[in-house]
């Protein structure tokens, strides 16, 4: 049986290690190529990537500094000359003291009020405090009278020569303490004089006695509206006609004075429709009444 050709010395032959030689070598181009291959992508890209140009910041620009005002020096007023030297007067005004000068107290207990106080300066300022039933407390309102109000208690004051006259104005036998009793003190140049009467048949003390109850009726009901619309706006329809029976039997005592108050109501949509077309015919009837006068 025929054998293989051997090395003699137990090796394989030449031509065995020149293949193997060769397919080594091609192995190792082909890994080279390979190798190249993935490496070139990057490369290639790095070579075309171009570099960013650096942005250009603008130089910043100097702003411009305004340069104070230069204030204008105090003027200095030179002293008059002869002038006497006084002292520094201050230029805020204190509030004077009120002083009051005519006082009026009405009362009657079980009225509705039982009790009226007016107190008044000299221009018609004060104050009018009331006691109301149901009211725990008094209530206190400011007063300013017109200059036709104002006018008219003076003239009502002047006409009985109020401070030296001595007569007394309550009638005797004659006792209506169960209308309301009512006190009338006037202050003046340090004098002062007070009476207390129910029912006279003097003229003018009667004058100034309805006179004090006009100006009661004109801040009670004033005080009465203003609750009503803000509590109670259904009342306000009766006490609008409260207010026409007053201006009907001349109870008021200057009705124009109350066109502002009347005018603000007659568009306060709080109110029913009814009372602010009340409050609008009452204001035509003032109007036309004062150019009557």
């Amino acid at each position: 049986m025929p054998s293989r050709a051997v090395h003699r010395h137990g090796r394989p032959p030449v031509t065995s290690l020149r293949k193997v030689s060769k397919f080594y070598k091609r192995w190792l181009q082909y890994a080279a190529i390979v190798a190249l291959l993935a490496v070139m992508p990057g490369v290639l890209a790095a070579q075309t990537k171009r570099p960013k140009k650096p942005k250009k910041t603008p130089a910043p620009t100097a702003k411009a500094t305004p340069s104070p005002t230069p204030e204008a020096p105090p003027v200095t007023v030179p002293p008059k000359r002869n002038e006497r030297p006084s002292d520094a007067v201050s230029t805020t005004r204190q509030a004077e003291p009120f002083v009051p000068v005519y006082l009026y107290r009405f009362e009657r207990p079980g009225f509705v009020y039982e009790l009226i106080e007016i107190e008044l300066d000299e221009a018609g300022k004060g104050k009018i405090v009331f006691s109301k039933s149901g009211f725990e407390e008094p209530v206190t309102d400011p007063v300013q009278l017109s200059a036709v109000t104002l006018d008219n208690l003076k003239r009502a004051f002047a006409a009985l020569d109020f401070l030296d006259s001595t007569e007394e104005y309550q009638i005797k036998g004659r006792d209506y303490s169960n209308m309301g009793n009512l006190t009338i003190t006037l202050k003046k140049q340090g004098r002062e004089r007070t009476v207390k009467y129910n029912w006279t048949e003097n003229k003018d003390a009667k004058k100034l006695m309805d006179e004090y109850r006009r100006i009661s009726n004109e801040y009670t009901w004033a005080f009465e509206i203003t609750l009503a619309r803000e509590n109670q706006p259904l009342q306000t329809p009766g006490l609008m006609d409260t207010f026409a029976s007053y201006f009907k039997r001349n109870e008021l005592s200057d009705p124009p004075h109350l066109l502002p108050l009347l005018t603000e109501l007659s568009t306060d949509e709080r109110m029913p429709l009814m009372a602010r077309n009340r409050a609008t015919k009452l204001i035509e009837q003032i109007q036309k009444a004062a150019a009557k006068k």
